[in-house]
């Protein structure tokens, strides 16, 4: 009996750490999530109910937040603002696709000069903070013509301009076998045909992973669209969401907790279907770099 008193008393102790841990986290899981369910909740509340009552749950339900925080009340609706929001998405999504699996194809397999120093240089651009380019990249676009259209946010997508999805792409394509090129090459594949045959079907969780982080980016993005779109016609959601401050101290809290709320669902959306896909995509690329 001595000797089973032992290993019996270490799990009890163990099952109360279990417990203990367990209730850390789902108060941690609380304070995190707070903020989001208070707001949430109070897109639901009358506008004088909204501060005055921390509880996240509503007394009751009123929906006339989302009536008049979709229609804004300026003439133009949050329909416009989403219908924006997803062409500049789209837009980006399908740039960085083309642009950065065609150069990380290039970096990952095929030898020209100055390969290293340009995949150094093309690193060393991660470093760089956003806003140092702000300035020549805006009097660029402003020479083009493109202030006020969705271009300045769409067509450097095309040209490679995100280095993170570059290496994570490269990693990627380092970990298929060389010899399947190999093999196509000798059936005649040129490579063209090795690229778009065979390596961007191999790295498909590649694909999806630059698709729901640019998508998310793109979507949660406000500086750039702020620089360059002026009218509201062209606005996105993050910029809709800006109508509702007034620097008056009128601002409609409850339109706009009602506007942000559902500006949420489309990245919940993607997560939600997405997320194995997001997950298979970032620990294939570690495991094969």
């Amino acid at each position: 009996m001595a000797s089973l008193a032992g290993p019996i008393k270490t799990r009890r102790r163990r099952r109360d750490w279990r417990w203990l841990l367990h209730v850390v986290l789902i108060v941690g899981a609380f304070l995190m999530l707070y903020p989001l369910l208070w707001m949430i909740g109070s897109s639901f509340k009358p506008e004088g109910e909204i501060f005055s009552n921390l509880n996240p749950i509503p007394t009751r339900l009123d929906f006339s937040n989302y009536i008049k925080g979709w229609t804004l009340g300026t003439g133009t609706s949050f329909s416009t603002f989403f219908l924006n929001s997803f062409i500049v998405c789209l837009g980006a999504i399908v740039g960085n696709l083309l642009s950065c699996s065609l150069a990380a194809y290039a970096f990952a397999r095929i030898n020209f000069h100055f390969k290293g120093i340009l995949f150094a240089l093309m690193i060393g651009t991660l470093m760089l903070p956003f806003h140092v380019t702000v300035v020549p990249q805006y009097i660029i676009f402003n020479r083009l013509g493109w202030i006020n259209t969705f271009l300045p946010l769409i067509v450097p997508k095309f040209f490679a301009v995100d280095a993170f999805f570059i290496f994570l792409m490269v990693q990627f394509i380092r970990g298929i076998p060389l010899e399947l090129e190999q093999a196509a090459m000798v059936d005649g594949c040129n490579r063209f045909q090795i690229f778009t045959l065979i390596i961007l079907p191999l790295m498909m969780p590649a694909l999806v992973t630059t698709t729901i982080f640019t998508f998310i980016w793109t979507w949660n993005d406000f500086f750039s669209q702020l620089l360059y779109l002026n009218t509201e016609k062209n606005y996105t959601v993050s910029l809709g969401l800006r109508q509702f401050l007034d620097a008056s101290g009128q601002s409609s809290w409850g339109s706009m907790f009602a506007m942000t709320t559902l500006s949420l669902v489309p990245v919940f959306l993607v997560f939600l279907f997405f997320q194995k896909r997001l997950v298979e995509g970032i620990a294939t690329t570690g495991l094969k770099g």
